[in-house]
């Protein structure tokens, strides 16, 4: 009924939960938060929020390549923000992923995200 998908090339979960969720059936795809986090060093990707959301949209892409997919097949994806202050530019980083076509889309702030992140983008694709 539901096959899990994971890659080295995106940050391993770091909690119990899968990178993403194949739901058989009805070729949807469910990918699990991502947070700017290096998946070769484990760290998180600090200081600018463009790098941050770069990095976000690049684990991402990863964990969508592991299905078969990209970002083309993205149908909805939510942002979470410590700042809304910083809505613009992750909206500008966002906006190169996601040129043609874009998902629908929800942005909420947020008090906190995990290990101190300040951008976390999640999505839900369809194969």
């Amino acid at each position: 009924m539901k096959t899990p998908i994971a890659t080295s090339t995106a940050p391993a979960a770091i909690g119990p939960y899968s990178q993403a969720m194949a739901a058989q059936g009805s070729r949807l795809l469910f990918c699990s938060g991502q947070i700017p986090l290096d998946p070769t060093t484990g760290t998180l990707v600090s200081g600018d929020i463009d790098l941050e959301t770069r990095q976000v949209l690049k684990n991402l892409g990863a964990v969508l390549a592991a299905a078969g997919l990209g970002f083309d097949r993205v149908v909805r994806t939510t942002i979470y923000l410590t700042d809304l202050g910083d809505f613009q530019r992750v909206n500008a980083v966002y906006g190169e992923v996601f040129a043609n076509e874009p998902p629908a889309r929800t942005t909420i702030q947020v008090v906190a995200l995990p290990k101190g992140a300040r951008v976390e983008i999640d999505a839900i694709a369809v194969g």
